[in-house]
């Protein structure tokens, strides 16, 4: 078995060469409809990758409107795998790049660009812990069968993807990795340990339309009746239960003078317990019923109907990952540092294994701003960036982890 400091050892001299690689992918555009240059990037992996003797495979997503999800396998000698999750797509347009100059730039400890804090710098992150075990650990890197996962689609959440990993982490998989960024303090890191389930809903209000002027009495405001609704699906937000509902987008009407006769909303619902989040898409679709406004005159009442159009299941606490933070626990303790849990309310593709898989994320780099463009330090606003400081510690940190997890399963 390496040591802490050979293993970073190696990382730190590399550490130019990994930057590097973390350029090439940020000064690629990557925006999920961008499906050119999601391919683009998804080549360069590939082709960075291989270099560590993996074998790339590209997968159309379902979706037509979606890139290729990239699989990168280098098959070992035992049973034993490893799954590492990453996507390639960002959230960025080019013409929004183009408009705030957001594109590579070094401040001090800080590299700012898209995608550096969310992905690019995890799956460089899964490059840098390979490389090194390659390197300080040949027979291990050799035993284990190693799988990278990596979804053309996250940021629109394409559902196929967490199949297509089910599918490929087959056998004696020991874990799904998960390289979303993670956060870091003076002496700990934070793993995430469980995320909010998210559900959405379009919500329709149908009223009956008349002139305003001359017939507003058989007029039955569809407006005004999403009003009411609104109010009831916000009073349904629990804290105690970390239950929320949120309006996100509000239309309706045609011309101000025309009582409208039609309104929409589109509404999501996070939480992380899985009972509650059944009892939160029940009580959401009831109040479709409850419609409130009528036509003055009685001959109209107003119809609400409210689909449930999307959903992701949570990810709570759990044995399998609770097994996996104390195996990063204990990598931790020779370093000197401690491990915090994050129960965190976005959602990642462990929303989708963590039931059949051992799965723990939040073990990329450290940054800030994620999905952040604008720039304008008079009002406070700056761009997404990573900490280079985060790479070498985090890297060690994980592949201190794997060497243990690995270690544990051959006992």
């Amino acid at each position: 078995m390496p040591t802490p400091q050979e293993i970073q050892s190696h990382l730190e001299a590399h550490l130019p060469q990994y930057m590097e690689l973390l350029r090439r992918m940020v000064e690629i555009n990557s925006f999920t409809e961008n499906t050119a240059g999601v391919n683009q990037l998804g080549q360069l992996t590939a082709e960075a990758f291989t270099a560590l003797g993996f074998q790339a495979e590209h997968v159309q997503a379902k979706n037509p409107a979606y890139a290729k999800h990239l699989i990168l396998t280098k098959p070992g000698t035992s049973n034993l795998r490893i799954g590492m999750i990453s996507h390639l797509d960002t959230v960025f347009p080019p013409e929004e790049e183009a408009a705030n100059d957001f594109r590579w730039r070094e401040e001090d400890d800080r590299i700012y660009g898209p995608g550096t804090n969310d992905i690019k710098g995890g799956t460089v992150m899964i490059y840098m812990m390979l490389d090194a075990l390659r390197v300080t650990a040949p027979e291990i890197f050799e035993e284990i069968n190693w799988s990278i996962l990596v979804n053309a689609a996250e940021e629109r959440l394409s559902d196929d993807f967490g199949a297509l990993c089910l599918e490929r982490l087959t056998g004696k998989t020991l874990a799904a990795l998960v390289f979303e960024a993670g956060v870091r303090g003076d002496s700990f890191f934070q793993l995430v340990t469980a995320r909010k389930g998210r559900a959405t809903f379009a919500v329709t209000a149908h009223g009956k339309g008349a002139h305003a002027g001359s017939n507003h009495p058989e007029g039955a405001n569809a407006i005004v009746q999403m009003a009411h609704t609104i109010q009831q699906i916000a009073a349904l937000t629990d804290y105690s239960k970390h239950l929320t509902y949120n309006v996100g987008t509000v239309a309706g009407g045609s011309v101000v003078n025309r009582v409208p006769h039609y309104a929409e909303a589109k509404v999501e619902m996070r939480t992380f317990d899985p009972e509650v989040f059944d009892a939160g898409v029940e009580n959401i679709l009831a109040l479709q019923n409850l419609a409130e406004v009528s036509s003055a005159n009685g001959s109209y009442d107003c119809k609400v109907n409210i689909e449930l159009t999307d959903q992701s299941a949570p990810w709570p606490s759990n044995s399998g990952t609770e097994k996996l933070l104390q195996v990063w626990k204990e990598a931790a303790e020779p370093l000197g540092i401690s491990i915090h849990r994050e129960e965190r309310g976005g959602l990642s593709d462990g929303n989708a294994l963590w039931h059949t898989l051992p799965t723990i994320d939040g073990l990329g780099p450290y940054g800030a701003n994620a999905h952040c463009s604008e720039r304008s330090p008079e009002e406070g606003k700056d761009q997404e960036f990573v900490n280079r400081s985060s790479f070498v510690p985090k890297a060690l940190l994980n592949t201190l982890g794997i060497l243990k997890l690995i270690e544990q399963a051959k006992r």
